[in-house]
């Protein structure tokens, strides 16, 4: 898969030249900055398919755990954690494959997706109302739905489903609102270009995919 959409770099840099020339309210940590560069390589890995948007994204979950704890984004602060988990698993499994063999690109049926989709739903407001009831998070419930949203397509992504990308796209969305509103330019600039990737990302994987069995 590598090779493809040749095209992403040269837009995530136009991108970048582009944010950089907005003058920033706030301003933007070291930390902030570095953590965004290691998201871009990260995700632009997870595009072409390639094993190193792993350790790459380890490093972004870290950096990025003390940004959203310093922004009293604690629902962001703790999924990084998890995404630790989960990516130390997807690791394993693409180092792993199949039965010797590179893990292939599975997708799901249309019932998965609606189960889903719901799970990510009815888990994003039951963690924002935790949020809003017993903690000073701002936008609880947006920032819930990043958290779950992104939980699932990190769990799908682990397992190379297709779908992985739409959570990923509908997460990302709503991440570059929840970070503008609360300054961090820098990041709600990094989601805006996720979005970007995993539109890319979900295009890609569906062009290069194995005439399908049955989904899953």
């Amino acid at each position: 898969m590598t090779g493809e959409f040749d095209g992403a770099p040269g837009l995530v840099t136009a991108f970048w030249h582009w944010f950089n020339a907005v003058p920033p309210v706030l301003p933007m940590s070291p930390i902030e900055m570095v953590a965004t560069l290691f998201g871009v390589t990260s995700v632009w890995f997870t595009v072409q398919q390639d094993i190193r948007c792993w350790p790459t994204g380890m490093v972004m979950v870290v950096l990025f755990a003390v940004v959203f704890w310093d922004a009293r984004l604690y629902s962001d602060a703790g999924l990084q954690l998890a995404y630790l988990i989960l990516q130390s698993y997807g690791w394993w499994a693409w180092r792993r494959g199949n039965r010797g063999d590179a893990l292939a690109v599975t997708r799901l049926g249309l019932p998965a997706i609606l189960a889903w989709s719901a799970a990510a739903v009815v888990g994003a407001f039951g963690w924002g109302w935790v949020m809003a009831t017993y903690t000073g998070a701002v936008l609880p419930y947006w920032d819930a739905y990043i958290v779950v949203g992104s939980l699932v397509a990190q769990g799908l992504l682990a397992r190379k489903v297709l779908q992985h990308w739409l959570f990923w796209i509908s997460a990302d969305v709503i991440a570059v609102g929840t970070f503008a509103t609360q300054g961090l330019y820098l990041t709600a600039g990094l989601y805006a270009t996720f979005l970007g990737l995993s539109t890319a990302g979900f295009l890609s994987w569906r062009r290069g995919m194995a005439p399908a069995g049955p989904p899953i």
